[in-house]
C-alpha cells in the first residue's frame, strides 16, 4: 500500500477561505477532508503510517467524516492505540441489510489462514519488544500447509493457492514489502481487523475442517468462510 504523496493542485483549490473546489460545487467539506473521505472509501484501511496526512485529518475531523460515511450506510471504526481506521457496512436495528457500495467478499480459506498466522506472529513480536515484526513468504506457506486435510493430495495446487493468498493479503496492505522480495513486515492493522473472538472462531472452524475424514463440499466451505471471516470491503466495482 502506497504512502501519501503531495498533490499537484492549484493554490486556489487549497484556499482555506472556501470549500468550493470546482464550478457548481455544493459540497461542504474542505479539500483535505474530502481527500481523507475518498481514501477511506477506496482503501481497506488507512493508518498513520500508510496515509499520514489522511490519518491526521481523520483524527481532527472524525465526527464529520463519520457522518459522511453514515450517509452511505457505512460505519467508521477507529483504533487510536494502533492508529488504524477502516469502514464497515452498517446494519439496521432490525437486522435488515442496507444498500452497499462495498465489494463484499469474504476472505478465502487460504487468506483466512494467512491472516490468522500474521495476527499470531504480530502479537508475539510486539510482546517480545519488537517495534516492527517481519515474516518470510515460506513461513506463511508452510503454516497454511499444516492445515492440509489428510484426504488432500494436490500439494502443488495447495501451495499455489497459499502463495496467491500471500499476494492477495499484500495487495490489501496487510503485508508490507521490504527490500527482500520474499520478506514482509506485518501491518499493525492486522490485529484490529481480526479481533480475538473472531480469531478463535476461525481457528476452531479450520481445525474441524482439517480433521474431517471427508472433504467439505464447495457449498459448505463457502458457508464457513462467509459466516466466519468478516470481509473488509472496498468501495466501487472489482
Amino acid at each position: 500500500m502506497s504512502v501519501d504523496t503531495d498533490l499537484d493542485l492549484d493554490p486556489e483549490i487549497l484556499d482555506e477561505g472556501s470549500v468550493s473546489l470546482f464550478e457548481g460545487d455544493e459540497g461542504g467539506l474542505e479539500h483535505a477532508q474530502r481527500h481523507a473521505l475518498v481514501t477511506l472509501l477506496k482503501q481497506r484501511f488507512i493508518s498513520a503510517r500508510t496515509h499520514p496526512r489522511d490519518w491526521q485529518v481523520l483524527v481532527e475531523h472524525e465526527r464529520v467524516l463519520r457522518s459522511r460515511l453514515n450517509d452511505l450506510f457505512l460505519e467508521l471504526a477507529v483504533d487510536r492505540a494502533r492508529e488504524v481506521a477502516w469502514k464497515r457496512q452498517a446494519t439496521s436495528e432490525t437486522g435488515s441489510r442496507f444498500p452497499t457500495l462495498l465489494y463484499d467478499a469474504a476472505w478465502s480459506r487460504e487468506e483466512t489462514l494467512v491472516l490468522v498466522h500474521l495476527r499470531d506472529r504480530l502479537r508475539a513480536g510486539l510482546a517480545g519488544g519488537d517495534a516492527h515484526v517481519f515474516i518470510d513468504r515460506d513461513d506463511i506457506v508452510d503454516y497454511v500447509a499444516t492445515f492440509r486435510p489428510p484426504h488432500a493430495t494436490d500439494e502443488a495446487g495447495d501451495e499455489k493457492r497459499a502463495r496467491n493468498a500471500v499476494i492477495s493479503i499484500a495487495k490489501a496492505g496487510l503485508l508490507i514489502g521490504t527490500a527482500a522480495e520474499d520478506r514482509f513486515e506485518i501491518s499493525e492493522a492486522v490485529e484490529p481487523l481480526l479481533p480475538l473472538d473472531l480469531l478463535q472462531e476461525l481457528l476452531e472452524a479450520l481445525q474441524r475442517a482439517t480433521s474431517a475424514e471427508a472433504p467439505a463440499s464447495p457449498e459448505e466451505q463457502a458457508e464457513l468462510f462467509d459466516e466466519q471471516a468478516e470481509p473488509v470491503g472496498d468501495a466501487g466495482e472489482e
